[in-house]
């Protein structure tokens, strides 16, 4: 441990961690429960980090979507995820017992609302998830709710052609106010929707959009996540109408950039990059659509369906706070890049993990204080982490690599607050170890727990301590003064 130099937390600081219900529940097919985005991606064995990565990017057709619902032979990690639909309440513990004050998790959608379009919900999950936030209080955890993370119904891009379909905005409202009646008396802090921002880097998983039902598919990306905000809109008109203490929160995944030189045309690139990635926010907290984003749907001939209600609705209804997602930090080079979220560069003084992320704590202070100057509302770092591959030696896992690299960036948090930002909570990313949403591996490992399974499920999925553990435990007794 070491003496944090920016030591700047406030006493009701809320130290806590992550996970995603489509990468840690398993139960694939229990209590009622029907696919969902996430069910239908396998692990595919034998490829690279940058083969899978590049993938993912480019999204699934409607055949492979088909096709993967009824493969049998090929391994499914989130199907099976760590189980922990089973074992919440062990985990839980373990949780308490480094001191959280928080935990961040999702409610699956198509566990609620397995097809996402029935009119009512489906009281074996609503059942379940009043045990678990139970659970949570009892332990002393609040709860940060996440309403969708990546686990659309896959009855909505089959039948409806996903996110891009205006009626998903009044199913995913019926499931919203579902979730606000049942559980609102528990739960103060909702995000509406994980990293609304990655329609570019995820598609598939973010709008449960085919990369072949459309034939502009930007068009139809950026069509898809004004439904979702016009969604989050009308949850947050519905939360207002409620006794309960509620804050509703917006989540974006950091994709800001930096130029690669002080060549005015890097500088201004980088300028209209960040422009594109603040546009998401811009809408959500500023209620109206900015110019520069009418400029580039123009400019790349989208013409997007808005009426003037839906106008009306997001000037009245902006979200309370702002969820924030870092692993690293990117550039563009103007010689090699254009304006697209997903054309960047990596940065040659940053090392990167296996899996090309760079490591760059500054780049989480950087990003804060801009948001932050922005839009003067409170922040959650809602996720932030490191994954590696762990090694397991004698019932033990010496993790120093993360350590190192989340005691960085906790300091740049300190560092963000002693500045003026109001940052409430910082939610580690995986606390117990959860198949990786990008790769599907369970060997990109983020946790303080070690969860003993493979890439293809096997082993006890016992759970150890790792080094962090312990670690992670003293910087929330320590509050952040030792990292």
């Amino acid at each position: 441990m070491r003496q944090n130099k920016y030591a700047s937390f406030p006493k009701d600081f809320m130290w806590g961690g992550a996970i995603a219900a489509s990468q840690a529940d398993g139960a694939y097919s229990e209590d009622g429960k029907k696919p969902s985005s996430s069910d239908v991606q396998p692990y595919l064995k034998g490829m690279s980090n940058e083969e899978i990565q590049e993938l993912e990017k480019q999204g699934m057709t409607l055949e492979e979507v088909k096709k993967n619902l009824m493969d049998t032979d090929r391994y499914f990690p989130k199907r099976h995820g760590i189980d922990f639909y089973h074992t919440y309440e062990s985990d839980l513990e373990l949780l308490a017992e480094m001191g959280f004050k928080t935990f961040r998790t999702s409610i699956d959608w198509s566990r609620v609302f397995p097809n996402g379009d029935e009119t009512e919900p489906n009281e074996a999950a609503l059942k379940h998830y009043d045990k678990m936030i139970d659970k949570m209080k009892s332990l002393g955890i609040e709860p940060i709710i996440t309403m969708l993370h990546y686990e659309t119904p896959i009855n909505i891009t089959l039948k409806y052609g996903g996110w891009n379909n205006k009626a998903i905005i009044d199913m995913f409202e019926r499931y919203g106010k579902v979730l606000l009646d049942r559980f609102g008396n528990r739960v103060k802090y909702w995000i509406v929707i994980n990293q609304i921002n990655l329609i570019q880097i995820e598609p598939f998983l973010s709008l449960g959009i085919c990369k072949d039902q459309f034939n502009h598919i930007e068009e139809a990306e950026y069509q898809a996540v004004h439904n979702q905000i016009v969604a989050a809109a009308k949850i947050q008109r519905y939360a207002k109408t409620l006794q309960f203490d509620l804050e509703i929160g917006t989540m974006v995944a950091d994709g800001t950039v930096y130029p690669y030189s002080c060549k005015p045309d890097d500088v201004v690139l980088a300028m209209q990059h960040n422009r594109m990635q603040y546009f998401f926010t811009d809408i959500q907290f500023n209620g109206k659509y900015p110019t520069y984003a009418l400029n580039y749907f123009k400019e790349n001939k989208m013409d997007l369906n808005i009426t003037e209600e839906e106008v009306q609705l997001l000037a009245e209804n902006p979200m309370d706070y702002l969820a924030i997602s870092y692993y690293y930090s990117k550039m563009v080079d103007s010689t090699k890049n254009v304006n697209k979220a997903d054309s960047t560069s990596e940065n040659p003084y940053l090392e990167a993990n296996p899996w090309g992320w760079s490591v760059d704590p500054q780049g989480l202070y950087h990003t804060l204080s801009q948001y932050w100057d922005r839009y003067q509302k409170p922040i959650i770092i809602a996720e932030n982490g490191f994954g590696m591959y762990d090694e397991l030696e004698d019932g033990k896992v010496h993790d120093d690599y993360r350590i190192s690299y989340l005691g960085d960036h906790i300091e740049q948090v300190g560092r963000s607050i002693k500045d003026g930002a109001e940052i409430i909570a910082y939610c580690a990313w995986g606390p117990i170890d959860i198949v990786s949403c990008s790769s599907q591996q369970m060997s990109k490992r983020y946790g303080f727990i070690y969860v003993d399974l493979d890439d293809e499920g096997k082993g006890s999925g016992e759970r150890i301590k790792k080094d962090s553990f312990y670690w992670y435990k003293q910087v929330i007794a320590t509050n952040g003064a030792e990292v």
